[in-house]
């Protein structure tokens, strides 16, 4: 693990050299957001940030008696402040839950996330008000152990497991925080991990001593296939977002990873067109890769509508008999699709499969439509000319469809 450590953790440096450009940027702010008060945020706050990584989260509390009945009009009082503040710079409004802001700085990327300023989580009237609750409860409960949520991070990232955003739908690093401090240690949370059953509770405060939580939370809490009751608000699944495709894939490379421990499972894999290159030769398959663009929106909906299309393709593929497939999106353009398959031709002709023999108004419509008809398992069914068997122009007709327009700007792709 120290190995691992050695390369995720900052050093003394880079500390310093964090720590001075966060005091410069809210040094800056401050004096023109009186009453409100700019504070570092996020894993900066909580000392669980990773090397390298440049993103800063700002959080800006406006006193909650004074703003709480004018809370979707913050980002509005906000806004004139950095305006003022960083004349020169660019300042991105981006849509949320309540608007909030992006600033290139020295750097690093700022988000500036306007909120109440509150000391219990059931006066947050939005749910990033709780965001300092947050800090405050994993600067208390996992002082100590501050390394081993790295490496739970670490781990998450370099397996595509991290990030709680719609299209991701993986652990949030709050959550790998709280499950990390459950368990003491990152060994023991895969451990666990490895063990979990679908719709296990973890409550680390015992919100719930009677395991009874399912009776007691909202229903529309319940539908993850893991749930985590947040520690700073009993009626909050932290784990809300996590899909069961993210759930299971950490249960199974948890197990992988404790039977060979090896610092690869560290390693994020950069996608690109070399390696996939590389990876469809080693596999003996083609390589379909595009390169993909959205219109420009608010990062949730473009990602959604990047996994949309991702996923529409990868069904309508299938009959060129999918390898393996994936998708890479650094909120840069354009994203990546890629699928190797075993398959670059069809069968000229495709068998459709018609209704039973007994429902024969059916079997009537069927032998209309379809002229070489036979049956086959008491079923009608058809041969029928395949229209497009190479997978070049398989692509292309797919790419036409209206659903796939919709969610796609721009696209370009090859066949290797």
């Amino acid at each position: 693990m120290k190995e691992v450590l050695d390369k995720i953790k900052p050093t003394a440096e880079e500390r310093e050299s964090f720590r001075k450009i966060v005091n410069s940027f809210i040094s800056r702010l401050n004096p023109r957001l009186k009453p409100a008060a700019a504070v570092l945020g996020g894993s900066g706050s909580k000392q669980t940030w990773l090397s390298n990584s440049h993103d800063i989260d700002i959080f800006v509390l406006f006193p909650y008696k004074k703003y709480k009945e004018k809370s979707s009009e913050l980002s509005n009082f906000l806004e004139p402040g950095l305006t003022k503040a960083f004349p020169g710079l660019k300042i991105n409004r981006l849509k949320g839950s309540r608007d909030y802001f992006q600033i290139d700085f020295q750097n690093f990327r700022f988000e500036i996330v306007p909120i109440l300023k509150i000391s219990k989580a059931n006066q947050a009237v939005n749910i990033t008000d709780a965001s300092p609750l947050h800090t405050k409860w994993v600067n208390k409960k996992a002082a100590k152990i501050k390394d081993e949520i790295m490496l739970a991070k670490q781990f998450c990232k370099a397996n595509r497991l991290y990030g709680a955003e719609s299209y991701i739908g993986g652990f949030s690093g709050y959550v790998l925080e709280i499950l990390t401090a459950n368990y003491g240690s990152f060994i023991n949370l895969l451990k666990a991990a490895s063990r979990w059953r679908i719709r296990e509770v973890i409550d680390i405060e015992n919100h719930y001593p009677k395991k009874n939580a399912f009776s007691e939370l909202n229903q529309s809490k319940l539908i993850s296939p893991f749930i985590v009751i947040d520690p700073v608000d009993k009626n909050r699944n932290a784990a809300a977002a996590l899909t069961m495709d993210k759930f299971l894939l950490l249960k199974k490379i948890a197990a992988e990873y404790l039977g060979n421990p090896l610092e690869d499972w560290f390693v994020h894999e950069e996608i690109n067109l070399k390696y996939l290159k590389n990876l469809a030769k080693k596999e003996g398959s083609n390589l379909i890769y595009l390169a993909v663009s959205t219109k420009k929106n608010k990062e949730d909906v473009m990602g959604m509508k990047l996994l949309k299309a991702y996923s529409l393709i990868n069904k309508k593929l299938e009959p060129f008999s999918i390898i393996k497939s994936g998708w890479e999106w650094d909120k840069k353009w354009p994203a990546q699709f890629y699928f190797l398959v075993k398959k670059k031709e069809l069968e000229k002709e495709e068998i459709k499969i018609g209704p039973p023999l007994k429902m024969e108004m059916y079997v009537k419509q069927f032998k209309k439509k379809y002229k070489l008809t036979f049956i086959k398992d008491e079923r009608i069914m058809a041969k029928v000319k395949r229209r497009n068997p190479k997978i070049k122009d398989f692509m292309n007709q797919v790419l036409k469809q209206p659903y796939l327009k919709e969610k796609i700007k721009a696209v370009n792709f090859k066949v290797m």
